[in-house]
């Protein structure tokens, strides 16, 4: 039985041979299609404690999202604002997600930037935005003191719970009053 994939014509040089470029707009397309559904899921979910939504500009590709702090926590009945931004490659990469809120805590610099392992290397197109709004939730309450991005925090956290809170405390402002 012969071969099909000899039978085909072989390209004269490599450029035909790579296939032609995804444009741009379809890209976006897609991202937005993905995006407004996960919108609807998290619209009809009743997750307590996290929500968020796109930006007032109309661009899908940017939301800001809601947590509170968990029950039992040092952030207990704190609420943190964070900014998405979502790639025109996503869900295949991850968003850039950043504390807008002020947050002391060690898996978040004092720029926002989070050091969560589903932000980065552990990411699949399997996650969307709620999934992550619940991961940061539940890191307010177990970070990975092992991989601190605040060094003095992740010492805090475990050598003295009163000033850590109170830095917790002290750091934290409603954004939203500004």
């Amino acid at each position: 039985m012969e071969d099909i994939q000899n039978t085909a014509p072989r390209p004269q040089n490599m450029a035909e041979s790579k296939p032609a470029p995804a444009t741009c707009k379809a890209d976006i397309q897609s991202v937005t299609k993905r995006l407004q559904t996960e919108l609807m899921q998290l619209m009809m979910s009743s997750t307590p404690g996290v929500s968020a939504f796109p930006d007032a500009d109309g661009n899908l590709l940017a939301w800001t999202g809601t947590i509170t702090g968990p029950a039992d926590t040092y952030y207990e009945g704190l609420t943190f604002k964070l900014s998405f931004a979502f790639p025109a490659t996503y869900p295949y990469n991850p968003p850039t997600v950043i504390f807008k809120t002020p947050i002391y805590h060690p898996n978040v610099d004092f720029s926002g930037r989070i050091c969560l392992d589903i932000l980065k290397d552990k990411w699949s197109a399997v996650y969307n935005v709620q999934s992550v709004l619940l991961s940061l939730q539940s890191l307010l309450g177990e970070p990975n003191n092992a991989s601190p991005l605040n060094g003095q925090a992740a010492e805090l956290w475990d050598k003295d719970p009163a000033e850590y809170k109170r830095l917790v405390l002290a750091r934290h402002r409603d954004i939203d009053e500004e």
